[in-house]
C-alpha cells in the first residue's frame, strides 16, 4: 500500500494532469489513508442478517445501521409473497410500464399505495432516488418556481437542477424564510415546494402545519417525501399528516419501497391527474423497465403488515424515545431529533471516525458522517434505531457509545455519569 507521502505525491502529479483523474486520485488516496488507519467503514459485506443483529466477517454485531425500520425483514408474509410471485410471473418483467411490462401485480401495488395515503392513485419507480428526481424534474420546468429546503436529500436537490425550473433554497424548517421566498416568486408562476418529512441526517421533522398554511396562501402545491417518516411516525404508521393529525394537506406524497417497506423501488401517491400526467411524461417511468414481481408482491404484503401489527409502529417509538432520553442524559447532543435517525454529534472528522472505531471493535455495526455531506464541525456517528431492538439492547447500545465518547473526548469526563438502567 503507497504511503501517505507517496499518495500525496500522486495527487500533486495529477493536478498538473486530467481534472477527472486528479479527482479519482484525491479520492482514492483519502480511501487508502481511511483503509490503513482503519476508518474505512463502508461497503463491508453483512453475511447473515437476524432483525438486531449482523454477522460481518465472521463477528456477531449488534445493528444500529438499518433502515428496517419495523423490523420486516424475513416478515414470513413477506417472504412468502415475493416467492409466491417468483412462481406466478418469474423473476423479471417484459420492459417499461407502458409497453409490456406492466403485471396485475402492479396495479394492486399502487391502488393498496394510494389507499394507505388516502390518494386516488399512486405511481411505483425503480427507486426512490428515481422517484424524486423524476417527479420534480417532471411537474415543474422553465418559467416555474421549486422551492426546496437546504436540508432536502440529494434525490430532490437533482430533480430541482434537472428541472430547470427557478430553484430556490429556504434555511432549514425556517417558515419566516419559507415565507420570504414563496413572496418573492411571481403571482402567475407554478410554484412547487418540497421537503423531506424526517430529514436523513438530522432526524427532524418539518413543520408540515406551517408549511401547508404557507402553501395555502400563496398558491403553491406541495410534495413531502416520506422516505423515512412512512412506519415511523403516527400512531398507525401512516406518517407525517397521521403525525399533525392532518389530513389531505399534501398534494404529493412520495415515499420508498426499501426503509419502513422491505423491498425495492419508490412511490408517489397523489389525485388521478398528477399520477396520468407522470405515468405518461415522466421520463424515467416510460423508459425504465418495470418493478420486478418479487418487490412488488413483497412491498404490498408490507403496507398490509403494517396495518394488521401496530404493535410494530408502538415498539419503535418506544424505542426512540428510550434511546433519544439516555443518549442526552449521558451528555451526548443529538441535535433536534425525534425520530428514528439519532445523530450523535462528534465535532471534527477525526474524533466521528476514532468514536466509530471504538465501537465497531466493540460489536457495534454503527457509521460515521463526514463533511462535506454534513457542514464542517458537525460530523457525526447516525445511529438509527429499529423495532428489532430490544431494551437490552438499546442498553448496550447506549453503554458501548458512552464508552467511546469518553475515550476520544466527545464526552468530558465531568460530564454526569450515566443513568442506572
Amino acid at each position: 500500500m503507497p504511503s501517505r507521502v507517496d499518495q500525496l505525491f500522486l495527487i500533486e502529479r495529477f493536478q498538473i494532469m486530467n481534472p477527472i483523474a486528479e479527482k479519482i486520485a484525491k479520492l482514492k488516496a483519502r480511501i487508502e489513508w481511511g483503509r490503513e488507519m482503519g476508518y474505512y467503514f463502508y461497503l463491508r459485506p453483512i453475511e447473515e442478517l437476524h432483525g438486531s443483529r449482523v454477522t460481518v466477517k465472521g463477528r456477531d454485531m449488534l445493528l444500529f445501521s438499518s433502515y428496517s425500520y419495523l423490523n420486516l425483514i424475513g416478515h414470513p408474509k413477506i417472504s412468502a409473497a415475493a416467492q409466491n410471485a417468483i412462481a406466478k410471473f418469474g423473476t423479471g418483467t417484459h420492459g417499461a410500464r407502458l409497453l409490456a411490462g406492466t403485471l396485475t401485480l402492479h396495479n394492486e401495488l399502487e391502488a393498496k399505495i394510494a389507499a394507505f395515503n388516502g390518494t386516488q392513485a399512486a405511481i411505483v419507480f425503480s427507486s426512490g432516488y428515481v422517484t424524486n428526481l423524476a417527479t420534480v424534474s417532471t411537474l415543474v420546468g422553465r418559467g416555474d418556481v421549486v422551492i426546496c429546503d437546504k436540508l432536502n436529500h440529494a434525490s430532490i436537490v437533482d430533480g430541482c437542477i434537472l428541472s430547470r425550473a427557478k430553484f430556490v433554497r429556504c434555511k432549514h424548517n425556517d417558515m419566516a424564510d419559507l415565507e420570504r421566498c414563496l413572496a418573492e416568486a411571481p403571482a402567475n408562476t407554478g410554484k412547487l415546494v418540497v421537503a423531506d418529512a424526517v430529514f436523513s441526517m438530522d432526524g427532524d421533522i418539518i413543520d408540515l402545519p406551517n408549511v401547508h398554511r404557507l402553501c395555502k396562501k400563496y398558491d403553491a402545491m406541495l410534495m413531502m417525501d416520506e422516505a423515512h417518516s412512512l412506519g415511523v411516525l403516527g400512531k398507525t404508521g401512516h406518517g407525517i399528516e397521521e403525525h399533525f393529525g392532518l389530513s389531505n394537506v399534501v398534494n404529493i406524497k412520495m415515499g420508498t419501497l426499501s426503509k419502513a417497506i422491505p423491498a425495492m423501488g419508490g412511490y408517489i401517491a397523489a389525485d388521478n391527474d398528477i399520477i396520468m400526467y407522470l405515468k405518461h411524461v415522466a421520463r424515467a417511468f416510460v423508459y425504465s423497465a418495470a418493478l420486478s414481481p418479487a418487490a412488488t408482491a413483497a412491498a404490498k404484503a408490507a403496507f398490509e403488515v403494517i396495518e394488521e401489527e401496530p404493535q410494530r409502529i408502538a415498539k419503535l417509538q418506544r424505542n426512540i424515545a428510550q434511546f433519544l432520553r439516555e443518549l442526552k442524559s449521558r451528555g451526548f447532543d443529538t441535535m433536534q431529533s425525534q425520530t428514528a435517525i439519532v445523530p450523535i454529534i462528534c465535532g471534527r472528522d477525526e474524533k466521528t471516525l476514532k468514536m466509530t472505531k471504538f465501537a465497531q471493535d466493540k460489536g457495534l455495526f454503527i457509521l460515521p458522517v463526514l463533511s462535506p455531506a454534513v457542514p464542517t464541525g458537525t460530523s457525526r456517528i447516525r445511529a438509527l434505531v429499529t423495532a428489532a431492538h430490544s431494551e437490552a439492547e438499546i442498553n448496550e447500545a447506549l453503554n458501548i457509545l458512552e464508552e467511546a465518547g469518553r475515550a476520544v473526548k466527545v464526552l468530558k469526563s465531568s460530564q454526569a455519569a450515566p443513568a442506572v438502567l
